[in-house]
């Protein structure tokens, strides 16, 4: 065999024992379920009704984009809006701590 045969036989290997993880696909409507009561706001309310209903966002990200997409996030979910207007809302996936891990800390 000639070396280039070899390097791709080493490589395609090396990559076919990299690539057997394991994909876990969780349905939105399941994800959080312990928070799906929560309130949020919904497609067409303006960024003033939000500020009126929700307060000031911990944090918000500048416009970006052609229409401009800016996000506004909140301790447990964040908004996405398209200019003036929220486009869609979002559970913020809080990670549940092992106790075991926790005291092991």
């Amino acid at each position: 065999m000639n070396r280039r045969r070899i390097t791709a036989l080493v490589i395609f290997f090396a990559l076919a024992q990299t690539s057997n993880g394991e994909v876990i696909v969780v349905p939105i409507g399941q994800q959080a379920p312990e928070m799906q009561h929560l309130p949020r706001p919904v497609r067409g309310m303006s960024q003033n009704s939000v500020l009126n209903e929700y307060g000031l966002p911990q944090s918000k990200s500048a416009p970006v984009g052609d229409p401009p997409i800016s996000i506004w996030r909140y301790p447990y979910f964040a908004v996405y809006f398209e200019s003036d207007t929220v486009i869609h809302s979002v559970l913020i996936h809080k990670p549940k701590v092992d106790l075991d891990e926790s005291a092991t800390r």
